[in-house]
């Protein structure tokens, strides 16, 4: 069993809200440790294009900006270590955290920046082309863009569907839309904008069965009707999943009030308290609404604030 190190300040996940959160922690000289999770930088290392960040004109990939993130944390003296925490125990008034590696750490602050991560279909052709950054995307406010003037496809019922449906329609050409039920999940009003969108054809009761490409680019996709069987092939050159994200949240579920799709929630409104004194949440882990890389960004910052505020308080 390793030593136990007490350090004021932990940050559990990167990405945009893990790394904003160090670089405020770092320069109040809170010493954070930050620990980069299963997928260091979080989503936006899946992401190919990073064009709506302020800052970089002329764009960036996701990929590149976490590095720069990172290395600014590391600039001001953040302790970034690979690897994840997977048990917490916030019963008391030291919040106790357990890495992989078996390391127990006592923190006088906690800032969690988990994340969520998209749900897929789990498609073998879903997953080459995402992987390939060649047209299979799970945020039509991110990606969109690449897309102005051809033809998507999107997969999904409920209101983020239809408001990222919606979103495309502005831009694309023709969006077609697969259901696979007889019905929306989403609420009258966002189904029925839907509905009298004329560049958008709804198809019911489909399924996706193959995203289809050329080896480098999506060129169609292969639904089917799950009624009737029958087969059919839809060209695009884009192929959005709206089905929803879980948020990376499991570990904290016996201490943290999480809402009914595993969302931290906020202790006290425009803020980034949780219901445990001492613990902050930023970014995707308990935002359902924005999931962009600014806002993410943005919360970070107010959680590192926060944390700053709360041990000043205490000493």
């Amino acid at each position: 069993m390793s030593d136990i190190q007490r350090i004021q300040c932990l940050i559990i996940g990167s990405g945009p809200a893990g790394y904003t959160a160090a670089i405020y922690a770092a320069r109040a000289d809170m010493k954070p440790v930050l620990y980069e999770g299963l997928q260091p930088g979080g989503q936006l290392t899946t992401t190919n294009e990073v064009e709506n960040f302020p800052g970089y004109k002329d764009g960036v990939t996701g990929p590149e900006m976490m590095i720069e993130l990172k290395e600014q944390a590391i600039r001001f003296e953040t302790d970034v270590r690979p690897g994840f925490i997977n048990k917490v125990d916030f019963s008391g008034e030291v919040h106790k955290c357990w890495a992989d590696d078996g390391t127990e750490i006592h923190a006088d602050t906690v800032i969690i920046s988990t994340g969520a991560s998209a749900k897929y279909l789990g498609l073998e052709s879903e997953q080459k082309y995402l992987s390939l950054g060649g047209g299979v995307s799970a945020c039509a406010v991110c990606d969109g863009f690449f897309y102005r003037g051809q033809e998507t496809v999107i997969v999904g019922a409920g209101d983020s569907a239809c408001e990222e449906a919606h979103y495309l329609s502005k831009l694309c050409t023709k969006v077609t839309m697969l259901v696979r039920r007889d019905e929306f999940r989403a609420s009258k009003i966002m189904a029925e904008r839907v509905r009298k969108t004329e560049n958008i054809e709804i198809l019911y009761n489909t399924e996706t069965k193959e995203v289809l490409g050329d080896g480098q680019l999506v060129t169609g996709v292969k639904a089917f009707n799950n009624k009737t069987n029958e087969e059919i092939e839809i060209s695009c050159t884009g192929f959005f999943v709206a089905i929803g994200h879980k948020p990376n949240t499991d570990i904290f579920k016996d201490y943290l009030k999480l809402d009914e799709t595993g969302y931290i929630e906020y202790e006290r409104p425009g803020s980034s308290y949780t219901n445990v004194d001492g613990v902050f949440v930023a970014g995707d882990a308990a935002d359902k609404t924005y999931r962009q890389a600014v806002t993410a960004a943005g919360t970070g910052c107010m959680a590192a604030l926060d944390a700053e505020r709360y041990l000043a308080a205490k000493h």
